[in-house]
Order: C-alpha cells, then sequence, then structure tokens
C-alpha cells in the first residue's frame, strides 16, 4: 500500500526540485570511470523550517527523496526572538530535524529592526540568516515551504500597494543569487502540508502570530480570502495563484525587453534621451526608469510605483519641474532632453 495520497503529493513536488538542482548540479556528466576524488562532491540542500506543517512537511519529504538521488540534507532553523521562549522552541525544530535524519542542522539567531514594518524587517532577517548558513556550509539550495496559499495572499498585497505587474506575480518558484531559493508547493495548498504531517505524526507548531490580527497578511489569511470566498466562490485561491503565474509571464517578458530596449535610448556618454523614452511603451519606459534609479542606489526595495511615475513625468508631462527626491539620497532630473538619475 502506497502513501496517503498528501504525503505522495509533497514526496512528488520535492523530488521534482531535487532532480532540478542535480540537473544545474551536474551541468556536464562525470566521466563513468572518473575517480572519486575528481568527481564533484553531493550537493547539500538545506530547508528552512519554522516548525510549521509547511515547513515541517517539506523537511520530511526532503528527508525520504534526498538519500535516494544522492543529495545530503539538511535544515536551519531561524529564531527572530519575537516571542518569549523563540530560543527554546528554535531547539525543539532542531531536536525533529535531527530526528528526520537532516544534517547538519542548526538554529540561527537574528535581531530584527523595524524599518518597513515588522512583517518586512522580520523577513529581511531571515533571508539574511539564510543566506549565511547556504554560504557557511556551501549549500546549492535552500527549500521553502510556501504554499499556494501563501501565494495567494502575496499577490492580493501586491494589488492592494498598486505596484504594478510585478508585484502581482508572486513568488517565483526559483528565486535569490544564482537560483538558490526553491519553492516547491507554490501548487500545493496549505490543507495537503498539514495532512501530511497528521498522517505521519509529525509535531507542528503553529505560530500565534499567524493568528495576530495586528499582522496584515493575518488579517487577510483570516478574514480577507474567507471573505472573497464567501463572497465569489471557492477557486479564488487557485485564480489567485494562477494569476501570480501569468503575472510574472508577462512581467519577464516586458523586463527582457526593457533590457534590449535600454542601449538604444542612452547616448554616446551613457545619458538617457528623453525623446528617445518617450517612444517606449510606459511599461517598458518604466522598467528602465526603475532600473536606473536603482542602479544609482535608490533601494529596491524602498522604489515604488508613485516614485516612478514621478520620474515618468519628466519625460512625458514636461513642464520645467525640478528635481525629484528619490529613496536613497538619489535625484532625478531632466538636463539639456537628457534624464539624470544620480546620487544628490
Amino acid at each position: 500500500m502506497g502513501p496517503h495520497p498528501a504525503v505522495a503529493a509533497i514526496r512528488l513536488a520535492v523530488r521534482r526540485v531535487l532532480h532540478d538542482i542535480l540537473t544545474d548540479h551536474h551541468s556536464a556528466p562525470d566521466a563513468p570511470d572518473a575517480p572519486a576524488h575528481e568527481r564533484p562532491p553531493s550537493p547539500l540542500v538545506l530547508v528552512a523550517c519554522s516548525g510549521g506543517a509547511d515547513s515541517m512537511a517539506l523537511a520530511s519529504a526532503l528527508a525520504f527523496e534526498a538519500p535516494k538521488l544522492g543529495v545530503r540534507a539538511g535544515g536551519v532553523t531561524v529564531d527572530h526572538g519575537l516571542q518569549a521562549g523563540s530560543d527554546l522552541r528554535a531547539d525543539e525544530v532542531v531536536l525533529r530535524l535531527r530526528e528526520l535524519g537532516l544534517d547538519p542542522v542548526e538554529a540561527t539567531a537574528v535581531t530584527v529592526g523595524r524599518e518597513g514594518g515588522p512583517e518586512a524587517a522580520a523577513r529581511d532577517a531571515r533571508y539574511a540568516a539564510l543566506d549565511a548558513a547556504a554560504d557557511r556550509h556551501g549549500a546549492a539550495a535552500i527549500l521553502l515551504g510556501h504554499t499556494r496559499d501563501d501565494q495567494a495572499e502575496t499577490v492580493l498585497l501586491g494589488l492592494a500597494r498598486g505596484s504594478g505587474i510585478r508585484s502581482l506575480s508572486g513568488m517565483a518558484a526559483v528565486s535569490g543569487a544564482g537560483g538558490r531559493y526553491r519553492r516547491p508547493f507554490l501548487e500545493l495548498d496549505r490543507q495537503t502540508a498539514r495532512k501530511a504531517c497528521m498522517v505521519q505524526s509529525l509535531p507542528v507548531w503553529d505560530d500565534p502570530h499567524n493568528a495576530d490580527p495586528a499582522y496584515t497578511r493575518s488579517r487577510l489569511r483570516h478574514e480577507g480570502l474567507p471573505a472573497l470566498e464567501k463572497a465569489l466562490g471557492k477557486g479564488v485561491v487557485e485564480a489567485l495563484a494562477r494569476t501570480a503565474q501569468l503575472s510574472r509571464d508577462d512581467a519577464d517578458a516586458l523586463d527582457a525587453w526593457a533590457g534590449r530596449a535600454e542601449a538604444a535610448v542612452r547616448d554616446s556618454a551613457g545619458l538617457l534621451e528623453c525623446a528617445k523614452l518617450y517612444a517606449l511603451p510606459p511599461a517598458v519606459r518604466r522598467r528602465i526608469l526603475r532600473r536606473a534609479a536603482i542602479e544609482a542606489g535608490a533601494p529596491a526595495g524602498s522604489l515604488f510605483a508613485r516614485h516612478i511615475e514621478e520620474i515618468d513625468r519628466l519625460i512625458t508631462g514636461w513642464r520645467g519641474q525640478g528635481a525629484i527626491n528619490l529613496p536613497g539620497k538619489v535625484v532625478a532630473q531632466r538636463q539639456g532632453g537628457r534624464l539624470v538619475i544620480r546620487q544628490g
């Protein structure tokens, strides 16, 4: 008798991702008679685990699938220090991961700042810690337990910000430098992960922050999405996740177009020519402007659609207006038919 359907689904999702990682790791096949010491070591894949149902299901699937494919599997849990006893909770997660057979396993503590709000600050601290752990252990990839439900929430948050099609594209299945982060569960719902933990008797921890109405994502999860499903019927989560993929495809195509067009709108000194920018479709032009602002030192996370619209008006609504101040002490101004974006 085979595994429970929920367990089979999560294992299949992880197996596919591990195959992709192995393909990336061994871009060229080894000679079959090469000495063992000349062959590249088996790649190490880490799972980021909070102890919740999504990441515990992911950890169990990784522990099951990795040995069959010759992949080393480890885990890391991040202690955000936002709750009393969080260090003890992190130690418990480490113990659970080791019981699954993962190695190396570690807990890493972070200090969460305040920039961008509590959720963004915690996320930034967490990814910095995961990057450091991957570098420390030489990991080929880190698996994240984001589900289709998380994707739907991300799309709605992007819609509320009004930040354009890129924010509607949600989370990528592969992201980070060199494709470090992999999200195997983006096509699986949260209930599948929870059911997989239940039938395997895996203990899980429900983070109280996930039910705290002080957090925007928590309100969306427990109030916003249920209200949408009540008004529009079931299938909202699936539709939002599908929107994310379609938006990502469109955004990728427009980014590629902007990348090709950028060289043609710069003069011999590398400055952006306003007349040539004006001739481009707005979606392409604004991508070039955003990229130029980031290259000048504006932090990508602080650069919003309204900033790009202000720069764009220097091209499309020029009436002699002055310089525009952007995040990161970057200034954009029009000079002699050229757009100059630089540190102020």
